[in-house]
This record gives C-alpha cells, structure tokens and sequence, in this order.
C-alpha cells in the first residue's frame, strides 16, 4: 500500500506517455528467462548483451566478474542498465547457487556441446542461460555445475559467434516462443509495481528532492 501510494505520488512528475509506455513494456518483461555472463573481457560485449536482454524484455541480468573486474560500457548499453536489473558477482558458484535457489536451471550455451539444439529447446521451466568469453568460451566450474547445454546450429566454417551476437539469436528465439507458448512468463502484480517505481524513480531529475518532500508530507499528516 505504501508504495502504491508513493508511486501515485511520483507520476505527477512524469507525463501520461511515460506512464502508459512503462506499463506496456512490463507486459512483455519476464523473469522465466535470466542471463549470467560469465568473466567477458572486452567491456562493448557485456554492455551489448545487457542492451540485448533490455531489448527482448529478459528483466535479469547476472554479471561474474571474477578474472576482469566490471565490464559495463554505459554508452555501448545506451541506457539499457537504467531498465533491467544487473546482479554483480565475484565467482561463478557463487551465482550459480544463487539461479539455482531461484528456481532456476543452469544452461550452458557452447558450441562444443550438441545436447539441445536452440529450436528444440524446452522453455517450460525457468532457465538461466550461461555465456562466456569471447576466446575460451565458458569455465571448466560453469560447464561442470550446468544442468544442460544450448547450441546454436551453425552450418559454415565458423565454429562459433560473437558473445554478444550469440545472446541476441537466443534471446530472440526464445522469448518469440514464449510468447506465443502457455507458459506462464509474465512478471506478477508486485514485480510490475516494483518496477514502475523504480522507473519512475528513474524518470524524475531533482528525485532525492521529491522525496524528501514527500516524507515531510507524510509527517505532517500524521
């Protein structure tokens, strides 16, 4: 209740078209389909792959960072960061038992292992998908701890794609599936209100401002 009220208070700062393209877009956010990027080197791929995710509606994105530091290039993600979700991590078990407490199933996507084809793929159950660095691929630890393997067929001489480019051909075939599948893949009423919030937030320029004045409102009334 307190938040509804909160972000009934924060949208007279925004217009009705913000409003209306916010609520939009949370129809077609989901959590069903998470991506963890594992250890990625150049800083343009992980921001890329954030625009990607930010683009098919993927809300989740998990970042390991243990061999390389942060790899995000804001102006490569063009503000895609502001509208999903960034889990940092230090190692990969350490996401990777967190996916999996979620609820999640640990897929490993490489080339090097045929298990599920990208078309055949089951999306019924939450899965996160793994990608790693441009030249080594995913760790020894990750394709170890995976409950499965995606590829993506691939009929030249080319024995792999750009991570970057990878994450866009998956994202886009699997949530197109989602869509039109009886999964249930929607974010609920409580994630969609969280998010309008922080959007909103997000929206508002002088915001610490604003909410200061909307905690001295409030105690004013009671």
């Amino acid at each position: 209740m307190a938040d509804e009220k909160l972000l009934e208070y924060l949208e007279n700062f925004i217009s009705e078209q913000r409003k209306t393209r916010f609520l939009e877009i949370l129809e077609q956010r989901t959590q069903h389909i998470t991506v963890a990027i594992e250890d990625v080197y150049q800083l343009h791929n992980t921001s890329a792959v954030i625009r990607s995710c930010e683009a098919f509606g993927i809300q989740d994105v998990h970042v390991i960072e243990n061999r390389f530091g942060k790899r995000l290039d804001k102006k490569i993600a063009m503000g895609a960061q502001q509208w999903v979700d960034v889990y940092r991590y230090k190692n990969t078990g350490q996401c990777i038992d967190t996916l999996r407490k979620e609820g999640y199933r640990i897929i490993a996507t490489t080339p090097h292992k045929a298990e599920s084809r990208l078309e055949d793929f089951d999306i019924d159950k939450k899965v996160a998908l793994l990608f790693g660095t441009e030249r080594e691929g995913l760790s020894k630890n990750a394709l170890r701890e995976s409950d499965g393997f995606m590829t993506i067929p691939m009929y030249g001489f080319t024995e792999s794609l750009n991570i970057s480019v990878s994450a866009a051909i998956i994202l886009q075939h699997l949530t197109s599936r989602l869509k039109t599948s009886n999964v249930s893949w929607h974010l609920n009423g409580e994630q969609k209100l969280k998010k309008r919030l922080d959007w909103t937030k997000k929206s508002i320029k002088s915001i610490d401002d604003i909410l200061d004045r909307y905690t001295l409102q409030l105690q004013r009334q009671s």
